[in-house]
């Protein structure tokens, strides 16, 4: 099975449609339909793990075809990355996270600065001190 396979494959067994994928992993419906196509263009590394995750399948197994396509038990826990796992101890801030990293990346900004807001209310900093983009 190819690369573009794969990527319909978790797709599908998502439930997804293009619209659907390409609007979770932040890009245009045609790099969706650019990836599962015969001769198509490979998503970058951050973008098949973001499918990887928002379709519940091994990354290893989307990006190169080796090991289960679906995530074990224990694995789906494991969907934090080690290096954010040492640093998030808290369940509900696990929840957030994964949650964020379903959504999105257009959705992701504003979300940023609601909760940038909310952290600024709390402790009593001015949003000035916030680096302009």
């Amino acid at each position: 099975m190819n690369p573009q396979q794969r990527i319909r494959l978790a797709r599908r067994h998502a439930g997804l449609s293009q619209a659907a994928l390409a609007e979770a992993v932040g890009v245009q419906r045609s790099a969706v339909s650019h990836w599962e196509a015969v001769q198509g263009k490979s998503p970058s590394m951050t973008n098949l793990r973001r499918v990887a995750t928002i379709t519940n399948v091994q990354f290893e197994w989307l990006a190169t075809g080796r090991g289960r396509m679906a995530l074990s038990p224990d694995d789906a826990l494991d969907g934090v990355s080690a290096v954010d796992a040492t640093m998030v101890d808290e369940p509900l801030e696990l929840r957030m996270l994964a949650a964020f990293r379903t959504i999105s990346a257009r959705s992701q900004a504003p979300l940023v600065e609601i909760m940038e807001q909310m952290a600024a209310l709390r402790t009593g900093r001015s949003r000035s001190t916030r680096r302009e983009t």
